[in-house]
């Protein structure tokens, strides 16, 4: 016999099954023994009676969260016992046989109640923390959400692209995570920031039509909605004007949410603006302090969801010491055409075709109509402040392809987690990511990072001073 669900119980009635998973909880109800067995897809309720004196012997040895195997048959429960709650609530099984497949020792925390435990705990024991109900279901949503993206993109004719993890370190915003090459000693790979650089070259090659689920590495101080490592969707377009790539994200962003639905009722949403608002840059700093405006008519309603774009972006801003440029998206975006002259003469009142996507006063999503000319785009690299050996040596490939027929593109990326988080109404990206890492960026289920070997520092002719 084949094993099945839980949820498939429910079709079931007068039939005998095999089911496995793990105790939820053991009720003893008089002469009666009550199991709720929980697996993937929920809880069904285990009945145990005494006419059996070996099995009932058994179940009254169960613990919570061993695991089990039961065979048994599925029964209509009496009208009184029926749990309105529990989508397995009308029926439950009389169990004919039972094996234990293990033992469990007490958990450091109940896995069957909601209770508030402390983050270091769950994160210590991740494993255990996503038997509770609300992490399965957030990671159950995250993949329904993130197949709903696939489908979407190749129904629209995109190529789903991966690019190396393994790259080369350039200057983009953040710290690099460096990891040192055996091969070429004293040589470095970087983990990628974003597949930017990559993607512009796909346009090179021709591919038009490019989307990635792609892993992104930053090297940060972390805070709520950021983790050292993140899953941006990275999409890329040949010939295509900004207005398209907007409006392309938008019918997205509606498929997911009416996904949402489709997945739990109670995930329905209010979207405050049925065509995102597009808003000039200087315009929203004016007004809201900020690039990225709470917009929600009710800003403590979570299920209102408050989308708009952020647009007409400059294309520099000083730093800190006010001597420098820098570029407010980054050195690929495009300055607008009417603008290349001020590059020379004044280029703070440059305007770039920067997009920004913003919800609930959250950035979402960030991208661009990019640069595809050599010239351009030096005249960029040099605004910011680097020389001519620089340019070369970090983005002398990225102008050589340029040499080869660039055709004009852009793209966006939305950030998945962040998404996913206030979608899903949590207060952390870490609610919606199976294995995240702590506050101070550690892995507490792994317990990493971690010290290496001498033999290993060895054969990367690397020396630790610490």
């Amino acid at each position: 016999m084949k094993r099945i669900l839980n949820i498939k119980t429910i079709d079931k009635e007068g039939e005998e099954v095999k089911l496995a998973g793990w105790v939820h909880i053991r009720r003893d109800h008089g002469k009666i023994i009550f199991v709720d067995l929980r697996d993937k897809s929920g809880l069904i309720q285990l009945v145990f009676l005494p006419d059996n004196k070996e099995l009932y012997n058994l179940a009254s040895s169960l613990r919570n969260e061993w695991v089990i195997k039961v065979i048994g048959k599925v029964n209509k429960r009496p009208s009184k016992m029926i749990n309105e709650n529990l989508p397995t609530g009308k029926v439950e099984i009389e169990v004919q046989e039972l094996k234990i497949l293990n033992e469990a020792e007490t958990t450091p925390f109940e896995i069957n109640d909601d209770k508030d435990i402390a983050e270091e705990i769950r994160l210590k024991y991740r494993y255990l923390d996503i038997r509770r109900t609300k992490m399965k279901r957030n990671l159950f949503v995250r993949h329904k959400v993130i197949k709903a993206i696939r489908d979407f993109m190749d129904k629209r004719g995109f190529t789903e692209i991966e690019t190396p993890i393994l790259t080369k370190s350039t200057p983009e915003g953040a710290r690099d995570f460096l990891v040192p090459s055996r091969l070429h000693p004293g040589e470095f790979y970087a983990l990628p920031q974003a597949p930017q650089q990559l993607k512009q070259l796909l346009m090179v090659a021709g591919m038009e039509k490019y989307f990635q689920i792609a892993k992104c590495f930053r090297d940060e101080d972390l805070r709520g909605d950021r983790q050292p490592e993140f899953t941006q969707l990275d999409i890329e377009m040949s010939f295509v004007k900004q207005k398209a790539i907007l409006n392309l994200i938008e019918k997205l962003i509606i498929k997911i949410i009416h996904k949402l639905v489709e997945i739990d009722k109670s995930l329905s949403k209010k979207i405050t603006f049925k065509s995102f608002p597009r808003l000039d840059y200087e315009e929203v700093m004016k007004e809201y302090g900020t690039d990225s405006p709470d917009l929600r008519e009710n800003k403590d309603d979570p299920n209102e969801l408050a989308f708009a774009w952020i647009i007409n972006w400059p294309m520099f801003e000083l730093d800190e010491n006010g001597k420098t440029y820098n570029a407010c998206h980054h050195v690929f975006t495009s300055p607008k055409k009417k603008d290349l002259s001020l590059l020379e003469s004044d280029p703070l009142k440059v305007h770039s075709w920067q997009h920004d996507l913003v919800l609930n006063g959250h950035e979402i999503g960030g991208g661009s109509i990019r640069i595809h000319k050599s010239d351009i785009q030096k005249k960029i690299f040099k605004l910011v402040g680097l020389s001519e050996k620089e340019i070369e040596e970090k983005f002398g490939h990225l102008l050589k392809a340029f040499e080869y027929g660039a055709p004009p593109h852009g793209g966006i990326a939305l950030g998945l987690d962040r998404l996913l988080m206030i979608f899903l109404n949590e207060k952390s990206i870490r609610e919606v990511i199976a294995f995240p890492k702590s506050g101070d960026s550690r892995d507490l289920t792994m317990d990493a990072p971690t010290q290496v070997s001498n033999e290993q520092l060895n054969d990367l002719n690397i020396k630790v001073t610490i």
